[in-house]
């Protein structure tokens, strides 16, 4: 059940925000580490932020399946995804090195998916991290969504040289 997407947030986001703070405090002990930091960090949700993901632009998605065993048939799934920032100083990059599902739903993007509108992570009831993306497209519409359900996140802020 999504607490800050943009139904949410668009009817009453002072009350999406606390309903999504208090059910973090209730997964705590379960959530994934990585998830559950950026959950819970001020600065991801603060568009000030230089690292905030809120109106960034896709560079890549990458998805890749790494592999082991003496023929290589020991395989996974893991996804790259790199941010343009929206104050264009910098990257963002979000690793989920072992992916369980994915789904990539886009009603439009021949002119690209739009900015990255609004994010939330939750907990699967298998314990794994779910990571639902909204983009917003031209004119400011949900033009895709991303669901994501992955053993964890990496996330890392790359300022342009």
């Amino acid at each position: 059940m999504p607490f800050i997407l943009s139904v949410q947030r668009d009817t009453n986001c002072s009350e999406a925000f606390r309903g999504y703070r208090e059910y973090l405090k209730t997964v705590q002990e379960v959530f994934p580490r990585g998830g559950y930091t950026l959950a819970c960090a001020n600065w991801y949700f603060d568009h000030r932020d230089h690292r905030c993901p809120h109106d960034a632009w896709m560079e890549s998605f990458t998805v890749s399946e790494p592999s082991t065993g003496a023929r290589d048939e020991l395989r996974f799934t893991a996804i790259r995804l790199r941010l343009l920032g929206a104050y264009h100083d910098g990257f963002i990059e979000f690793f989920y090195p072992r992916v369980f599902s994915y789904s990539l739903i886009s009603s439009a993007c021949d002119q690209g998916l739009g900015d990255w509108r609004y994010d939330e992570f939750r907990v699967s009831p298998a314990g794994r991290l779910i990571h639902e993306i909204e983009w917003g497209g031209f004119p400011a519409q949900e033009s895709a969504r991303w669901l994501i359900e992955a053993e964890d996140v990496e996330f890392r802020w790359i300022p342009k040289t």
